[in-house]
């Protein structure tokens, strides 16, 4: 096992967000829950500052509401859509993503521990309609 707090916050936001798989997706909210010791905009910042490339699937992450937070620049949100139209992802009138449906239930316990990270209560998406 080792120690997350050994590596940088980022570093550790990033470990947890390469495990999202196609075809699925994280809130910011859940990534910095079971990283544990950051909160979602940090995710979000860590996500904006990743250089074009990254093998960090950033397209993944969005905010609790199942919808893509809007950046400064309009064609990087549409790129954002379009990669997960490409996967499969679904997006409703109010263009928002079904978490339930499409919601990753997050790492296996035994990779959290395994990579020092908490190992607690499943995190549950917020299942609450939102107007």
């Amino acid at each position: 096992m080792t120690d997350p707090l050994t590596k940088p916050v980022y570093q550790r936001i990033l470990q947890i967000a390469r495990l999202i798989p196609p075809g699925q997706v994280a809130t910011y909210g859940q990534i910095a829950w079971f990283e544990g010791h950051c909160t979602p905009r940090m995710v979000g910042y860590a996500m904006a500052g990743l250089p074009a490339g990254s093998d960090v699937p950033w397209q993944r992450v969005i905010n609790s509401q199942g919808k893509i937070s809007p950046r400064g620049n309009l064609s990087s949100t549409m790129e954002q859509r379009f990669l997960l139209e490409e996967e499969g992802i679904v997006f409703d009138a109010e263009e928002r993503v079904d978490l339930q449906h499409f919601g990753w239930t997050g790492p296996d316990p035994a990779w959290l521990a395994e990579n020092g990270f908490a190992v607690g209560i499943p995190y549950r998406h917020n299942t609450r309609k939102r107007k």
